[in-house]
Formats: structure tokens, sequence, C-alpha cells
């Protein structure tokens, strides 16, 4: 790990995940979440003020070290126990069926094998459990997707990972979940290429 990908970059995705659509988005979502609850990418913890009061206990999980630092300063006003753990989402060290919720924000798009960390989140689901996701992820024009598939290498080394278009729905059907409620577009302002959403809950087939 360079010294951008250490000390830069987890600041600058802190910061552009503050931006008042990323907000609002949050608010319409996470207050869904219930029981004891997971999150995968947590980053810096900017979901933390957005939970309900159904939650009774948080644990997040992310790669940097670094963006966990900067979510443990915001865990003094969580009003439920929260576990950070440093880890990879495609192995988490949880037994079967052990949550009621699982969160992704704005996640899918760096692991670097989604497939298998929505695999891993359906099998610690419950069968009544919910899965709350929004991510950026591929679009439906055609001229944008052609820039996200003409620009993805790129865009990835300058962004962590970041993935541009990744087909987010049909991933999380393919990963043995029910779409129950799904809204797409460019749903925040920003360059097309980056800015088309995908908004909703599932659960496990």
């Amino acid at each position: 790990m360079n010294l951008y990908e250490r000390w830069v970059l987890p600041r600058l995705i802190d910061l552009a995940m503050k931006n008042q659509e990323a907000t609002r988005h949050r608010q319409g979502l996470l207050p869904a979440a219930r029981g004891r609850v997971l999150e995968i990418g947590i980053g810096s913890g900017l979901n933390l003020p957005f939970y309900g009061g159904e939650v009774e206990s948080l644990v997040g999980v992310d790669p940097s070290e670094e963006l966990l630092a900067l979510a443990r300063g915001r865990l003094k006003d969580a009003p439920f126990a929260v576990d950070l753990q440093a880890r990879s989402a495609e192995a988490l060290p949880f037994e079967a069926k052990r949550f009621d919720s699982a969160v992704t924000t704005w996640t899918l798009c760096s692991v670097p094998d989604a497939p298998r960390a929505l695999a891993e989140l359906r099998r610690v689901l419950k069968p009544e459990g919910a899965l709350i996701f929004v991510e950026h992820g591929r679009a439906e024009a055609p001229g944008v997707v052609a820039w996200q598939d003409r620009l993805n290498g790129l865009w990835g080394r300058l962004a962590g990972g970041c993935n541009l278009n990744r087909p987010i729905a049909a991933m999380i059907r393919e990963a043995g979940f029910r779409i129950e409620d799904l809204e797409t577009g460019h749903l925040v302002k920003g360059p097309r290429i980056a800015t088309y959403l995908y908004r909703g809950r599932a659960r496990p087939l």
C-alpha cells in the first residue's frame, strides 16, 4: 500500500461521501435496519447517525484500518453496541443466520470479489433478514455504459479499486436474494458514469 492509498485516499473518500445527496439516501434507507446488523464497508462510519431505534447492535467490517480509525471517532453518540473489525467482506467469521439486517452503501463497487461477499451476506443473514443497499454501478443508457467500460480501469486506480460498471441488481439476484424494493437511475448529481444508483432491499431466497 502506497502513501496515497494509506493516508490520502481514506480522507478523500470520507470527504466525498459526506455530500448532501448521499446523506439523503442514508436517511431514507438506514432506519429500516433492525436487530443485529452487519454493515460491510463501514468505512469512516458515516452511516452511524442514521440507524433507527430498532437496532440492537452493529458489527461493521472494512479492510481499511485508516477508515476505521475515523469511524471510531464517531462511536461516542451511538445508542447501541458497535463492533468494528478490520477484515474483508469475502470471508466473514460469523456463524450462519446470525444477523437480522445487512447493510451495504457504496461498497460493492470496490470489493474485489463482490459475488463472494454477497454470498457471505446471504449466509450470515437470517432467512427473514433483509439486505439494505444503495450502490452505484452499471448505467442503463448505452452511451454512458460505453464510457463506464472505457474508463473503468483508470477510475479504479485513482479511486481505491472502485468499479464503475458492475450490474448491482443482477449480482444481488445471482447471489441468492429476492429484491423486494428497487429504485434505479441517476439519483444523485455528478458525472453520469458514477451516479447511476441502485437503491433498495432484498431478502435471502
